[in-house]
């Protein structure tokens, strides 16, 4: 069995694969119809919408057969994206390049394969739309046609799919917000005391937290925790126990569930909510926590945002008046978990929303609104601090000669290693096409010369930025536009020196 050969620009091809956002989604309608169409104009048992990975084949819609997913050295349509036109083995038996295939020696024991390139806009072929058969199926070039022109929607179909997609996120976060609220008024309704909870200024682990305490005395538990995990680590905060929970139990959610192979260790990756009315009797039960008499646990997942998954977990003691987890007691907790859901996705959305509208989306600094706030802030808070303007010499050049491209990447270059070099005592905004501005709890100016200079070396590994002018100015001078002024009026100094100095060199070239 060979492999076939990589195309001709693969790293561009593999770009606009990933710019569709297509792998490793869930089935989606508009391209199971093209499918069963293909399958039916063609009369084929088998027809497929697969995208030709770096290292692997994914199936997006399968008809006969369930999608599949497999090394790209075994899938015929790694063939097929070399060439423009469709591929055709009429017998892959007698084909040396397939006969090994194990898709030909075994399930689906394909003997007719057709496939046709799913071509983007940009001319890439970044996956196929084929149909198999594994009997004798010969093809008019009706057939053929048909298959290029539904392979043709396919790409239509993703082209409308990204845009969607484009067009929902340009729609921005209110939207979102607008469909979390709902949701989480819906929510309020089953569970008034934890959702009043929502409208508070509180961050992710506050609201759970506060919930998880509410819900502790509504339930009748001993114990009501929160369970974090972080990478390989796992935290807990105790967030309800009940005045009758042994000394020697508080210590045990601490203690014992860090330890791995354990119950709730196990829960990391769980989706829906599990309850056990009798703890001694599942497997892996640790000793510790049935001598502390604990008998009825509750898990309720909470899921994972970021780096860190998040577990509810409720304690009944055995010695506790209610004997066992009621079909009363898991509606509170599902509906609860349901609303404190909701709150977590919808601080994630604001807070995604807020930096958004913070960010400078070609830099990724902070951007003008950004700073207009922030200063604000920094200048309410009586502790001094640095504000530096800084304007890239030369960039103006570079755009001419070069192209704005490369401009671009100069920006990008200059901001992502300044704002490394900064860290996180210094903020930094982009406020013009190539003005800068950044505020410093430090007031060593030495330093943030350092720090620029540095940014402006990897800047000209990109292109020959000149150098940045840089005003700075102490919060102890002015405040507010005056400051900003201040500095800016420095910054200019500078320039003009640099310009004076530079006309007076090359003047001295000339004679």
């Amino acid at each position: 069995m060979t492999g076939a050969p990589f195309p001709d620009q693969e790293y561009a091809r593999l770009l606009t694969l990933a710019q569709y956002e297509i792998l490793d989604t869930y089935p989606e309608a508009a391209f199971d119809r093209i499918t069963r169409l293909a399958a039916h104009l063609l009369k084929t048992p088998v027809a497929m919408v697969n995208f030709v990975d770096q290292h692997r084949l994914w199936g997006k819609s399968a008809v006969g057969v369930n999608p599949v997913s497999m090394p790209r050295s075994e899938a015929l349509c790694a063939w097929t994206i070399l060439h423009d036109t469709p591929m055709v083995v009429e017998n892959a038996h007698l084909d040396p390049r397939f006969c090994y295939n194990p898709g030909v020696t075994g399930d689906p024991h394909i003997h007719m394969y057709a496939g046709a390139p799913l071509t983007s806009p940009s001319g890439h072929r970044i996956g196929t739309l084929c149909v198999m058969d594994d009997q004798p199926h010969p093809l008019t070039p009706g057939d053929l046609q048909a298959l290029q022109d539904l392979a043709a929607l396919v790409v239509d179909e993703l082209e409308l799919r990204i845009k969607n997609l484009q067009l929902s996120r340009e729609l921005g976060a209110q939207e979102q917000l607008g469909q979390e609220l709902r949701r989480t008024l819906e929510h309020g309704r089953v569970l008034e005391g934890v959702s009043s909870l929502m409208d508070l200024d509180l961050g992710p682990e506050e609201i759970t937290l506060a919930a998880a305490g509410l819900l502790g005395e509504a339930l009748g538990a001993d114990y009501t925790g929160l369970i974090l995990f972080h990478g390989e680590t796992l935290r807990i905060e105790a967030a309800y126990s009940h005045p009758r929970l042994p000394i020697e139990a508080h210590a045990i959610p601490d203690r014992v569930l860090r330890l791995p192979g354990t119950l709730t260790s196990a829960l990391r990756n769980a989706t829906l909510p599990l309850y056990t009315n009798d703890y001694a009797a599942n497997q892996g039960a640790l000793k510790e926590v049935i001598e502390a008499g604990v008998k009825q646990i509750a898990w309720l997942p909470l899921g994972t945002r970021g780096k860190v998954t998040s577990l509810l977990m409720t304690v009944r003691l055995k010695d506790n008046p209610v004997p066992q987890w009621r079909s009363s007691d898991r509606a509170l907790l599902e509906a609860a978990g349901r609303s404190v859901r909701s709150a977590l996705d919808r601080r994630l959305v604001m807070d995604a929303a807020l930096q958004e509208a913070r960010q400078d989306s070609l830099t990724g600094a902070l951007n003008r609104r950004a700073f207009d706030h922030d200063l604000d802030e920094w200048s309410s808070i009586d502790k001094a601090f640095t504000l530096a303007v800084l304007d890239l010499d030369g960039l103006k050049t570079v755009n001419d000669a070069e192209g704005h491209a490369q401009g671009d990447k100069v920006l990008q270059v200059f901001a992502g290693t300044l704002a490394v070099e900064l860290g996180k005592a210094a903020s930094l905004y982009r406020v013009g096409g190539d003005e800068f501005i950044l505020l410093s709890v430090s007031t060593e100016e030495d330093a943030l010369y350092e720090q620029v200079d540095v940014a402006v070396l990897a800047a000209r590994q990109v292109s020959g930025l000149r150098g940045v002018s840089m005003g700075i100015a102490q919060s102890s001078e002015a405040s507010g536009p005056d400051l900003i002024e201040l500095a800016d009026r420095r910054m200019y100094a500078v320039k003009q020196r640099r310009q004076q100095v530079r006309a007076g060199y090359e003047e001295s070239i000339t004679f």
